[in-house]
């Protein structure tokens, strides 16, 4: 997932995916303690994607409140 794709995403179509994210973390974290985890390197990709996801939203929320004031 890069973020040039994550930035043509709306606000709503963010949140769902970083919902995606989120379910798809708890799984692979339940299939890490029940020793079922077949991909490890995954678990790092889910972390690094919700990451990005976080930071940009976050970039378009500080923009708003900057047009906001202005």
């Amino acid at each position: 997932m890069k973020i040039t794709d994550l930035r043509k995403k709306s606000d709503s179509e963010l949140a769902e995916e970083l919902l995606g994210l989120r379910k798809e973390q708890f799984n692979l974290r339940m299939q890490r303690a029940t020793g079922q985890l077949s991909r490890p390197d995954q678990f790092d990709k889910v972390r690094k994607n919700i990451a990005r996801i976080k930071t940009l939203l976050g970039e378009q929320s500080r923009q708003k409140k900057t047009e906001g004031a202005a």
